[in-house]
């Protein structure tokens, strides 16, 4: 997950191009009032208020903008880095300061390039404009002390959520702790208790949730956008009702496939647990997935693995254990395969200044990121690493996100980001497919040999149980938010509203009746940490887009989950090209660049998982499949 200079949230609120340091806002059509402070547009570079503004004008202001924003990027990003790692009052104090500084500053800007809308400007000035106005996060109204409430809410929400813990069995756990539990166990009634308990920690911020909201609207509006959520949808090249149309669209290209997950982890936990407990129809009960949010299943794999169909040889987490990695180790392999693609090493800075472990004597934000604190070299990853099968994964994620932004250093600091937040998320992802194959665990001396055919079922379920179970988790979640910032659902119908999408995308059920006080949404780290999520979504069609195009460009003639690309620095070197880019052109012209295709496609992700879903359709053959929304 990628880190964010552009933003006024807390320090975790990924790039907006709006993922990380800056993933996304485009080339969107909503205008901001012309009405903007003088003084303010003069010391943006901007002409007088009362002359006509000039194409020299314009290029002038960019220019100056762009030098602004970097300057104070930087020391936003440092300061961030500092409360993240290690969470005090005055570290939330140092950063709730930047913070309003910098939305000032991104509000000032915004309000201020609005005034060249009717000007003829070069196309990269133009973008750049744009730009101005779609890479804010959250928009602070251009009002004295509203950049300043805005940033004391968004940080207070960040630590609540990071520094939360609950009491099990007798003692306070953090989530770690209770994400480890709810992984392990199998027992329904403790799934329910940890399920439950880690939700006693954000009923408090509703009221912060829902004056951030109020705030954010405002300060949208005065851009000259609906509301919130619409600033965001225009953040893709296209209109926003449109984007959301696109996203409706690629839903539907994936949605029969997830249906026949459900189904077949349905019957088997049914199988396991009973009717009193899994009903054999309607939805699941969340907390028997072994996610926190049951947004990925692969914790409960031997729950659901094939009874028939062949069974795994190997697992990761065992294999990684007996090969003596402890975390250092695992980063290193990760940057390994990058450099085997032809990509340079990462400095030795990064080495000197990440965090990969959790730190035993501070409270920290553990949720992993990647960043990028001075726009060029000072790259680092923020993770508190176990040696695992997941960690595993997400280093090679987190590292994608670390490349992107090298890869991209040298464009313009508006043109310093994805080509939208789905490849800046897609990017890792893309070479996490190729990490997780025995191809590349062979090739690395993970694995004595390449399983046979025979393991592709069970390897196909369980890439399944994360990526295809995760696809309506990573439309849900703005779907919410988009309710709330539009104003569809009231702060009285916060916790309803999440529930009914958790039924309506996901056929989910909680396990028990909520609490009136309930908020549930409060308990993913993105709505307090305020980073968009359907980056998340992209990034889960994106990746298997990415992953069959290089597999076709390195000759790769076999099925499509045994590619590996490690070593290939044929595809690196076009992979590094799309990269290099950033965000200076539209995201089809990326995609165009490494894929060949200019539009989003969810093909490739039948192509990957067409042995599983025949499958999964003779094992559920008169089941009563789906579920009532």
């Amino acid at each position: 997950m990628k880190r964010t200079l552009m933003t006024a949230a807390a320090a975790c609120a990924l790039t907006f191009g709006m993922a990380g340091c800056a993933s996304l806002g485009m080339a969107g059509e909503a205008t901001a009032p012309a009405s903007v402070d003088e003084a303010a547009v003069a010391a943006a570079g901007a002409v007088d208020a009362a002359a006509v503004p000039t194409t020299a004008d314009a290029t002038a202001f960019v220019a100056d903008a762009e030098t602004r924003l970097a300057a104070l990027s930087e020391e936003a990003a440092r300061i961030q880095w500092t409360r993240a790692t290690n969470i005090t009052h005055d570290t939330m104090w140092l950063e709730s300061r930047i913070n309003a500084e910098y939305t000032e500053l991104q509000v000032e800007l915004a309000n201020g390039a609005a005034r060249f809308n009717d000007v003829e400007v070069p196309a990269d000035v133009r973008r750049k404009l744009n730009l101005l106005r779609l890479g804010i996060v959250l928009p602070a109204p251009n009002r004295p002390g509203a950049a300043a409430e805005l940033a004391e809410i968004t940080t207070r929400l960040d630590s609540t959520y990071s520094v939360g813990k609950f009491e099990y069995q007798g003692r306070q756990i953090t989530l770690d702790e209770a994400s480890q539990l709810l992984a392990e166990t199998r027992d329904p009634a403790e799934a329910k208790a940890l399920y439950e308990g880690w939700r006693t920690i954000s009923p408090v911020m509703a009221p912060d949730y829902a004056r951030m909201v109020e705030i954010a609207n405002e300060g949208a509006a005065e851009l000259g956008f609906a509301d919130t959520g619409a600033m965001w949808r225009a953040g893709y090249d296209m209109e926003p009702d449109a984007f959301a149309a696109e996203t409706d669209r690629l839903w539907a290209q994936v949605k029969p496939f997830y249906e026949n997950l459900h189904c077949y982890v349905r019957g088997r936990l049914n199988a396991r647990y009973g009717d009193a407990v899994q009903p054999d129809h309607g939805p699941i009960r969340a907390d028997l997935l072994g996610n926190m949010w049951s947004q990925q299943w692969g914790n409960i794999y031997d729950v659901v693995a094939p009874a028939t169909g062949g069974a795994s040889s190997y697992d990761l987490t065992e294999r990684l254990v007996a090969n003596d990695y402890d975390a250092r180790k695992m980063v290193e392999t990760g940057e390994g395969f990058y450099v085997s693609m032809g990509l340079p090493e990462l400095p030795q800075t990064f080495w000197e200044r990440s965090q990969i472990v959790r730190p035993r004597d501070r409270e920290v934000v553990c949720h992993a990121s990647a960043w990028d604190l001075d726009n060029l070299e000072d790259i680092r990853i923020k993770m508190c690493t176990e040696v695992n099968a997941e960690d595993f994964y997400t280093v090679h994620h987190e590292l994608g996100h670390n490349y992107y932004q090298r890869a991209y250093r040298n464009q313009p600091f508006l043109f310093k980001n994805g080509a939208n937040d789905g490849f800046h998320e897609a990017i890792g992802d893309f070479v996490g497919l190729s990490a997780l194959t025995p191809t590349y665990l062979n090739q690395i001396g993970l694995l004595d040999a390449v399983p046979g055919e025979a393991e592709d079922i069970p390897f196909l379920l369980k890439m399944a149980l994360d990526k295809i179970a995760f696809l309506p988790f990573g439309l849900m979640v703005d779907r919410w938010r988009w309710g709330v910032f539009n104003g569809e659902t009231s702060p009285a119908e916060y916790n309803d509203a999440w529930s009914a999408n958790m039924l309506k995308y996901q056929g989910l059920v909680p396990p028990g009746p909520r609490p009136a006080d309930a908020f549930d949404a409060g308990a993913k780290y993105h709505i307090p940490g305020n980073t968009p999520y359907t980056r998340y979504f992209l990034a889960h069609i994106y990746q298997f887009q990415f992953h069959k195009a290089a597999c076709e460009q390195a000759g790769w003639t076999g099925p499509l989950h045994r590619c590996s690309v490690y070593g290939n620095e044929e595809v690196g070197a076009r992979f590094n090209a799309m990269m290099e880019m950033g965000q200076s052109r539209p995201w089809p012209e990326a995609m165009e660049a490494f894929t060949g295709q200019r539009e989003n496609d969810a093909s490739a992700v039948a192509d990957y998982f067409a042995p599983l879903n025949a499958w999964l359709t003779v094992q559920n053959r008169g089941k009563d499949c789906g579920w009532e929304a």
